[in-house]
């Protein structure tokens, strides 16, 4: 599983990368978590607002802090 976490870095985009990473230990879900801080990587994505949640390709989370909740759902399959 790949969990891309998008944002410039902003205290809002560390707190949804320790958030995913806090519930991927939880939950014992293993997954290979990446920040993508570079405007145009960002962009490519079709996000205008961070922070973003990209699991497996699919954005499931734009402009907000996502629950643990959500992010459970995201990545128990």
């Amino acid at each position: 599983m790949e969990i891309k976490i998008l944002g410039p870095g902003c205290p809002k985009c560390e707190q949804t990368e320790q958030l995913v990473r806090d519930t991927l230990q939880d939950t014992g879900v293993t997954a290979n978590v990446e920040k993508v801080t570079g405007h145009m990587d960002i962009a490519q994505y079709g996000v205008f607002g961070t922070p973003a949640v990209v699991v497996d390709g699919e954005v499931k989370s734009v402009g907000k802090i996502p629950s643990k909740e959500d992010i459970k759902a995201w990545i128990q399959k």
